[in-house]
């Protein structure tokens, strides 16, 4: 959460769901004001591994995100869906296929404004390239690995982390 380490990875004026959501990352913020830190996959957000800056705004943020109302939409993705609710929570649909894309949807600032996108790999890669992002695969010396998926049908979460598992183990030997 340093905000100069931040300020060099956040991913500035990107759509929040790839590829042309009109909800997009502010491109003026500081690493400063920086309270939520979160990745995307090839599929869009992704909060499996996110860091939150505690405080007051953190707590609003998850009242808001775990909210019942959010959870009573049966979300097809759940958490991702209604954080993306969260992001854009004043949302105006219309049925006028006229108007310009930027009157469709509006968004309120409160959780946006406190929001990076940093790149997968800063702190959510993944054990399975088909799965992550295009540079969202791990590699020796990141952060976080994560399994997505891993208790599947044909897959085993074990199996997919010993390695790595082994890995760790020596390094922390050596130390």
């Amino acid at each position: 959460m340093n905000p100069k380490k931040l300020e060099s990875l956040m991913i500035r004026d990107q759509p929040v769901v790839p590829p042309d959501s009109v909800i997009k990352t502010f491109a003026h913020l500081k690493g400063a004001n920086i309270d939520f830190v979160l990745t995307q996959d090839k599929d869009g957000l992704s909060q499996g591994s996110f860091v939150i800056r505690k405080g007051d705004w953190s707590k609003f943020f998850l009242d808001t995100w775990f909210d019942p109302l959010y959870r009573s939409y049966n979300f097809q993705k759940a958490d991702t869906h209604a954080l993306v609710g969260c992001l854009g929570h004043s949302h105006v649909f219309c049925t006028y296929t006229n108007w310009p894309k930027e009157h469709i949807v509006q968004w309120h600032p409160t959780i946006l404004s406190k929001l990076a996108l940093v790149p997968q790999r800063s702190l959510n890669a993944y054990s399975k390239r088909e799965l992550a992002s295009p540079e969202g695969t791990y590699k020796d010396g990141d952060f976080v690995i994560r399994f997505t998926g891993c208790d599947g049908v044909g897959r085993s979460c074990e199996g997919e982390a010993e390695p790595f598992s082994k890995q760790w183990r020596t390094a922390f030997r050596q130390r």
